[in-house]
């Protein structure tokens, strides 16, 4: 579970994506602390480096200028694009008339 500490503690690799190596000259006095919530162990790693992300361009919108934010993230998404959008799919609602969502209770004839 990812906790307070350094990067380098967490063992996956893909864990490791970090936003800010896309453009470090930009990002070099950016400190960064990030508590995650709920969700399995797996959706906490990746929603780290997608909320760092989001929350640089934020702050470039808000504190610096709109040319910088939209350069932050063209540079952004060029270098991963999940970093920025969301994954949409969640899973389908179970209907009545079946165990699940699409199937069907069978029907017998005699």
């Amino acid at each position: 579970m990812p906790s307070k500490g350094p990067l380098q503690s967490v063992q996956s690799s893909e864990a490791r994506r970090q936003p800010h190596l896309c453009c470090k000259e930009r990002f070099a006095g950016v400190d960064v602390c990030v508590c995650v919530k709920g969700g399995g162990h797996v959706a906490q790693i990746f929603a780290i480096p997608q909320s760092i992300s989001k929350a640089l361009v934020a702050y470039y919108q808000k504190y610096v200028d709109e040319a910088s934010k939209k350069e932050i993230k063209d540079i952004l998404i060029q270098c991963d694009q999940t970093l920025l959008v969301a994954d949409p799919r969640r899973c389908e609602s179970k209907k009545f008339g079946g165990p699940g969502a699409c199937a069907r209770y069978q029907k017998s004839y005699r």
